[in-house]
């Protein structure tokens, strides 16, 4: 298979990338300055913008649109919100004019995009969050809905990996979420009741593999392994780092230091990998603790 790939120097393109790789497959990697995956053929520009990489999706047979600014990389105001859509939506829409300027029999067949399980509403109820529940109303639900909505017609066959927390060594959010334990400050935020939708980074491997190679598979993917309380993921994190999870971080002071961004992590929802079920995906680490273990 030859899958041209956006995002392809992130945290998780480079991991699919590989996976791609191992198996044979020809990767085209896009990146704005970073690098790809050794053995994949690197391109040097900007998905937001028509360019020359466009002519590159000729005759591929899958597009991997992973492209996005990172979501908690800076505080959010007008600007970063624009900056958000712009590197999710307008890219999804110049993938999606690259793929209709091509003659029907050199267009991709399939195209998978990035999403996230923030476009359900935020609930601490013990409802469970499929692909067919309704969509929230929040800044990311409505930049989730866009982000899918830009490729939803694109090529014959469309996947939506919505994705949730995900666990894995490196630049994973394991990265950022272990300092505080490991100073013996590290605790449940917020009430802790909410809910945490994880997936280990081999299982979003195996996901996106599923997605680009099993023909049934359209639409949206939840991309969880599970859906534990916040209290309880921060108990396993401790324990995996043999470290106190007594103290917790209030609302208050997120949303002080954070922003808006603080939103998402004091409220969740919980997700359920229903469409992942149906398709017989098994899930390589099911297991909090070890997913944890596994990415420290």
């Amino acid at each position: 298979m030859r899958v041209f790939v956006t995002g392809a120097s992130g945290f998780l393109g480079r991991a699919i990338s590989r996976a791609l790789l191992a198996r044979g497959d020809t990767v085209i990697a896009l990146s704005r300055g970073g690098e790809g995956e050794a053995g994949a053929e690197l391109l040097r520009g900007d998905p937001t913008q028509s360019g020359p990489w466009r002519e590159r999706v000729r005759g591929c047979d899958a597009v991997l649109h992973l492209a996005g600014e990172p979501v908690a990389g800076k505080r959010w105001n007008a600007e970063q919100k624009r900056i958000l859509r712009q590197s999710r939506v307008d890219s999804g829409g110049q993938i999606a004019q690259a793929i209709a300027a091509l003659p029907a029999a050199q267009r991709p067949k399939v195209l998978v995009t990035a999403s996230g399980i923030d476009l359900y509403p935020f609930d601490k109820s013990d409802r469970e969050y499929a692909e067919d529940a309704p969509p929230g109303h929040s800044f990311l639900a409505e930049l989730c809905l866009a982000w899918e909505a830009a490729t939803a017609q694109a090529a014959e066959r469309t996947v939506a990996l919505r994705i949730g927390l995900v666990l894995g060594k490196g630049e994973g959010a394991i990265a950022k979420l272990v300092t505080p334990f490991r100073l013996f400050v590290g605790g449940p935020v917020g009430s802790g009741e909410q809910w945490t939708s994880w997936i280990h980074v081999d299982d979003v491997v195996g996901a996106a593999l599923l997605a680009l190679d099993e023909g049934s598979l359209h639409g949206p993917l939840n991309l969880v392994a599970a859906s534990v309380r916040q209290r309880d993921f921060a108990q396993a994190l401790g324990d995996a780092l043999k470290r106190p999870a007594w103290l917790p971080v209030p609302s208050l002071v997120l949303r002080a230091a954070l922003g808006e961004i603080a939103e998402y992590l004091v409220h969740g929802r919980r997700a359920v990998p229903a469409a992942l079920g149906t398709a017989g995906y098994a899930f390589k680490q099911a297991d909090l603790g070890a997913a944890i273990a596994a990415s420290i």
